[in-house]
C-alpha cells in the first residue's frame, strides 16, 4: 500500500516547525505505525537526511512511551490502542495521514515528535506513593480488600502515563493521569493513612505545572488507550474536598462571646 505523509518536523523548543510531506510506497500492512515509521527514517538516512524523532520503548503497550495525533487524534483514535499497536491495516491505500506531537503547554516539545512528559513525573513525586514502612512483602490474603474495591483499584493502576488524555482534552486537563494515580492507592487499604493527604499534594502539583481544568468532555476516556473511566475523577474530587475542608484552620464561631 501507498501512504503520504505529513510528519511535523522541529528541530528544537525553539526552533520553528512545519508539516513535511514524505511518500511511502510499499507499506506492509502488518507493519505496526511505529514499524512504518522506522522505515521512513530508514529511507531518510540513507538519503542524509535527519531521521523523524519519536519517543518508543516496549512498543507492547505498556510503558507509555509513545504517543502522538495521528489526523487529529491520539494515538489515531481507535479504541484502548497506543500507537505501538496501532497497524498499517487500519488505513486505507492511497490515504494521507498528518502526524503531530502532543500539544499542551505542560508538554513542552523536545523534537519533531517527542514531547517532555516530566510534569507527569512530578506529580507522581508529590504523592503517588505509600510510604509507610513495611519491611518484607505480607502475606497476600493477610489483608482483606472487598473485591469491588480490589478491581477499581486495578482497572486505575493500568494508566501507561502516556499523556493522550491531555493531548486530547480541550483544556489539556491532566485530570484522569492523575485521578488515575490517586485511585489506585486511596481505594486499597495500604493507602487510607495517607489518603487526603495525596489528594491534596497531588491536585496541587497537577496546578502548579498548568494543566487545564476538568470540564467533563470525556475525551480523555473515550481517547485512553487503557480505558481508565472518568469516575476516579469523581473520586479525586470527593478526597480532595474532604481533605481540603480536614485541613482547614480552625476558626472562632460567629457570635461567640
Amino acid at each position: 500500500m501507498k501512504l503520504t505523509l505529513n510528519v511535523w518536523r522541529q528541530s528544537g523548543p525553539n526552533a520553528p516547525g512545519k508539516m513535511v510531506r514524505y511518500d511511502m510506497p510499499g507499506v506492509n500492512e502488518d507493519m505496526s505505525f511505529l514499524e512504518m515509521l522506522d522505515v521512513l527514517n530508514e529511507s531518510l538516512i540513507v538519503k542524509g537526511e535527519e531521521p523523524v524523532t519519536f519517543e518508543h520503548d516496549c512498543r507492547e503497550g505498556i510503558c507509555g512511551s509513545c504517543g502522538f495525533m495521528i489526523n487529529g487524534k491520539a494515538h489515531g483514535g481507535f479504541p484502548k490502542t497506543t500507537v505501538c499497536q496501532l497497524h498499517m491495516r487500519h488505513f486505507k491505500d492511497g490515504e494521507e495521514l498528518f502526524i503531530e506531537p502532543w500539544r499542551a503547554s505542560a508538554f513542552p516539545l523536545v523534537k519533531d515528535l517527542m514531547v517532555d512528559r516530566s510534569a507527569f513525573d512530578r506529580i507522581i513525586q508529590a504523592g503517588g506513593y505509600i510510604s509507610v514502612p513495611t519491611g518484607s512483602a505480607p502475606d497476600g490474603n493477610a489483608i482483606p480488600i472487598p473485591k469491588s474495591n480490589a478491581d477499581r483499584a486495578m482497572d486505575a493502576a493500568a494508566c501507561i502515563g502516556c499523556g493522550a488524555c491531555v493531548a486530547s482534552c480541550p483544556n489539556a486537563s491532566a485530570s484522569l493521569f492523575t485521578a488515575a494515580k490517586v485511585a489506585h492507592l486511596n481505594l486499597l487499604p495500604q493507602g487510607q493513612p495517607e489518603k487526603f493527604d495525596r489528594a491534596l499534594r497531588m491536585v496541587t502539583a497537577m496546578n502548579e505545572e498548568l494543566f487545564g481544568s476538568c470540564t467533563n468532555m470525556q475525551e480523555c476516556e473515550a481517547t485512553c488507550p487503557k480505558g481508565i473511566s472518568i469516575e476516579n475523577i469523581a473520586i479525586l474530587n470527593r478526597h480532595f474536598v474532604e481533605a481540603s475542608f480536614s485541613e482547614r484552620p480552625a476558626t472562632a464561631e460567629v457570635g461567640a462571646g
